[in-house]
């Protein structure tokens, strides 16, 4: 047996104050906040997901924002930037809207594509590119309108302690296509429009520490429940170590350690967002899973309150 996963499913996040996070990523980016939880873990502390309108699979950035706690250091074993794919023709509007909002940025070049480079309030490394892949994100919040708005992820840039078995790994077990190497970069490409290229560096920088500002886990699409138990047994029979099946209301997950030491999750696409609350109302409330929603008013008096606010 062999599988292909279509891509990213989603990237989650440490980040510091919660209201700081909201008004980045809804504020400025013009994502939508397609839910507030909690982690499921930790229930002092939020989860909140930011997607495009519909938060479908291959556009939602994750968080669990902590206040306070230490800053992490982005290095080998981590997402070392988090791509974001926006419609052709854009870039200009992206550079203004950084600059109106004193984000600074740089501009590079990489497999012949112009990259705009930048840091969130917490030193989350991001990136903006244009591509004609994958559909308009129909979501409007400020002066963020759909012909502009970031359309989902382009992907990731992997820094590994072992780069050579990472790339090994993403061709050969999670069945992705080698595209090109330049410099010290190789990029891969999965079979969906969106989450699709993924550039793993091929030196090492030193080992990353977690904290805020750095990425907990990537995750990879799984079709349903039955492809993501075909997942398991092949990442198993391919010698990994793979965690039983967690719900997490909005997917189900497996996890497991890639040789160069980032944290792999196979999420489902089903059943979504819309799961506990309907499209229209997604993220406007806070959502908790049911063994946690007795302690509801506990949760909510430890809970730092945010708002979703325009910011333009």
């Amino acid at each position: 047996m062999s599988k292909k996963t279509m891509g990213i499913h989603h990237i989650t996040a440490i980040v510091g104050h919660p209201q700081e996070n909201v008004d980045f990523y809804a504020g400025i980016l013009g994502l939508r906040l397609v839910k507030q939880t909690v982690n499921f873990d930790d229930p002092g502390t939020y989860h909140l997901y930011f997607g495009n309108k519909g938060g479908k699979p291959g556009t939602i950035i994750t968080f669990f924002p902590w206040s306070g706690a230490n800053q992490g250091i982005i290095g080998d074993g981590q997402v070392g930037v988090t791509s974001y794919v926006v419609p052709k023709g854009t870039m200009e509007f992206w550079k203004k809207r950084l600059e109106k909002f004193d984000v600074p940025f740089t501009i590079m070049n990489r497999f012949g594509e112009q990259y705009l480079e930048f840091d969130d309030p917490h030193g989350l490394h991001l990136e903006i590119v244009e591509r004609d892949g994958g559909e308009i994100n129909n979501w409007t919040f400020g002066e963020v309108m759909p012909e502009v708005a970031i359309k989902g992820f382009g992907g990731a840039t992997l820094l590994s302690t072992q780069p050579n078995k990472t790339a090994e790994l993403l061709e050969n077990v999670m069945g992705l296509e080698p595209v090109a190497k330049e410099g010290d970069f190789a990029r891969y490409r999965s079979t969906a429009d969106i989450g699709n290229i993924i550039d793993v560096k091929l030196t090492t920088i030193g080992r990353g520490q977690m904290g805020v500002g750095t990425v907990h886990h990537i995750a990879w699409r799984a079709i349903d429940d039955n492809d993501q138990m075909d997942w398991k047994k092949y990442v198993s029979a391919n010698g990994y170590g793979v965690t039983p099946i967690q719900d997490r209301n909005y997917f189900n997950a497996i996890y497991f350690k890639e040789p160069g030491d980032i944290l792999f999750e196979i999420a489902t696409d089903p059943p979504g967002f819309a799961n506990d609350e309907s499209q229209e109302t997604m993220g406007e409330k806070l959502k908790l899973p049911s063994q946690y929603e007795p302690h509801r008013s506990q949760i909510e008096q430890v809970l730092i309150p945010i708002i979703v606010r325009e910011l333009d």
